[in-house]
Order: structure tokens, then sequence, then C-alpha cells
């Protein structure tokens, strides 16, 4: 009983669906957080006086080991608590271009349905299923009486 309708749910069309947006919601994380480290935020950087986000932090508590240390992810190895307040900047501009994204592409696909809807000639009679003209407020085929459109 349960394995079945664990199968009819893992089957069902959203399911597969909602997978395979999560799989392309994950590798399109990826292609922003590039399009994000390598193209938006030099330039930001530059204009800004070379400033890397990335590199950015508060030390709330200094490393144990001696110094010097390269990189943020250096001294947190060495027992530092860092507020890496720049990492929060790149993931905030990271949200901000997944989410424009995501709007511009359900504008495009609003207008694609939008067209679609619009080139529609014929419609279905809620009799008997044929493909009818949609001005048509009589069925050729069942002569059931439609609504005008």
């Amino acid at each position: 009983m349960f394995w079945d309708d664990f199968k009819k749910f893992a089957i069902r069309g959203n399911v597969v669906d909602m997978a395979v947006g999560v799989v392309i919601g994950a590798a399109f994380g990826n292609i922003v957080k590039s399009l994000v480290d390598h193209l938006i935020m030099p330039p930001i950087g530059l204009v800004t006086g070379g400033i890397d986000f990335s590199r950015h932090y508060i030390v709330l508590k200094a490393p144990s080991g001696p110094g010097p240390y390269a990189t943020p992810d250096e001294m947190v190895k060495a027992g530092a608590v860092l507020l890496q307040y720049g990492q929060v900047i790149n993931n905030l501009v990271s949200f901000f271009i997944v989410a424009l994204s995501v709007f511009l592409l359900m504008q495009l696909m609003g207008k694609l349905q939008r067209k679609q809807e619009e080139a529609a000639t014929t419609k279905d009679c809620p009799e008997c299923a044929m493909s009818i003209p949609i001005k048509a407020v009589r069925c050729g085929h069942c002569t059931a009486a439609l609504k005008a459109a």
C-alpha cells in the first residue's frame, strides 16, 4: 500500500518536472556564480578602486597560529572567526541576477503563451470534443449549442 502510493507520487509528472527544475536550477546557480565572480564583480571592484568584495571581512577572533594569511579561508583554518560581509555582497548580487533572470524568463514565456493563445483558430466542443471554429455558435458534429466566443 505505502510502496504503491509512493510509486504513484514519484512517477507523477509534477515530481519529475520538479526534479528536472532542481537539476537545471543547480546548474544555473553555478553559471550565475561564475558570472558574478568573474564578469560582474571585477568591473565593480575596478570602479570602487580595486575592491574585491569576497576578501572583505571583520575579524571577530584572531587566528591562534602565526601569520601571515593570504586568504580568509586560511585564517578560518587557523582558528579565526570572521564576519565575511564581502561574501554576503557577492551572494546578494548573485541572488538579484537569478531573480532578474527568472523574471525575464517568465515574461518571455508569458508573451509566447499569449501569442499562442491569440493564434488559436479552433476550440474543442464541450459535448463531443471535436475541433470546431472558435467563432462557432453550434457544433457542426453534434449540433450542440455553444457559447459565443
